[in-house]
């Protein structure tokens, strides 16, 4: 098992060092000498949170990780907003039903220098 485990960490590792770490994240936000704009995600249930925002650059693979901090979500009513590069982005929201159920959505949104675009939950 120990070995298992040491495996898993140097192929991890070797991930994160290499130029495959993005197809894990959905790669940074803000790339390095970029112009910037906002993405607000708004949550306009009544009764649901959204417990999970995926934002990836529209070259990457996969939607990447939760993009939220450790233990925040958006209430009903509320929104959080990310500062991003400017062009295209894949977004994905959900919310966190049980272990093994969530609800979800998807969308390609283009943001632009210095302004903020908007998407909103259902």
């Amino acid at each position: 098992m120990n070995t298992m485990l040491r495996i898993a960490a140097a192929t991890a590792a070797l991930i994160a060092t290499g130029g495959c770490a993005s197809l894990i994240t959905g790669g940074p936000l803000v790339r390095p000498g970029e112009p910037t704009g906002v993405l607000e995600v708004r949550n306009v249930s009544r009764s649901a949170g959204i417990d999970v925002v995926m934002i990836s650059d529209c070259s990457a693979s996969t939607y990447g990780l939760n993009r939220l901090p450790g233990g925040a979500s958006i209430p009903p009513g509320g929104r959080y907003r990310f500062t991003v590069s400017a062009g295209c982005w894949d977004v994905g929201a959900g919310e966190i039903l049980s272990q093994n159920s969530w609800t979800e959505g998807y969308a390609k949104v283009q943001v632009y220098l210095g302004q903020t675009t908007v998407i909103q939950s259902r």
